[in-house]
């Protein structure tokens, strides 16, 4: 399934990726950011589960704004898998 999200407190401005039926991620990408990291976020998390991916991804903290790309990210899988 895919999905889309709109991150807040960052400078991505997109984020999309698709969960598969065994609950794994796949084509994670953002839209802004700093390229190279969020391009290294989406190769990391391929095919990994996506619980265990927002686990070890939220709360990240980036430049003490109270989230981050990763944390937006983290934020994003819960919303689509509740």
């Amino acid at each position: 399934m895919h999905f889309d999200y709109t991150p807040t407190g960052v400078c991505s401005r997109h984020i999309e990726f698709d969960i598969d039926s065994e609950g794994r991620l796949h084509n994670v990408r953002f839209t802004g950011g700093c390229h190279g990291n969020t391009q290294g976020i989406g190769a990391l998390t391929e095919g990994m589960d996506a619980r265990e991916a927002a686990k070890r991804m939220g709360g990240i903290d980036c430049k003490a704004k109270g989230t981050s790309c990763p944390d937006q990210l983290a934020r994003a899988i819960t919303e689509a898998l509740s």
